[in-house]
């Protein structure tokens, strides 16, 4: 059994950068189909009225896989998002 011995900066900052790489791998586990609240959430609208609107553009992607399930693509919704920025002065 080999022993390791560290400064208490060297611990911390050790442990920090295991933070933000466990941080990381968690943000790219996103899912790719969301519900119509997370979809909503995202997109920061209030009324399913709206979200429907997007769907029936063809604005976002969206599943239908039974018929009150309606899954919505999140690569659909940050390409709607981008599409709609502006660009800075």
């Amino acid at each position: 059994m080999e022993v390791i011995c560290l400064h208490d900066e060297a611990f911390y900052a050790l442990i920090d950068k295991v933070l933000d790489r466990v941080q990381q791998q968690q943000a790219v586990r996103e899912d790719k189909w969301i519900s119509g609240s997370e979809a909503m959430k995202k997109l920061r609208i209030q009324s399913k009225t709206t979200l429907q609107k997007l769907r029936d553009e063809g604005s976002i992607r969206f599943s239908q896989p039974e018929k009150k399930i309606i899954l919505y693509d999140t690569d659909s919704i940050n390409d709607y998002l981008s599409r709609h920025s502006k660009a800075t002065f």
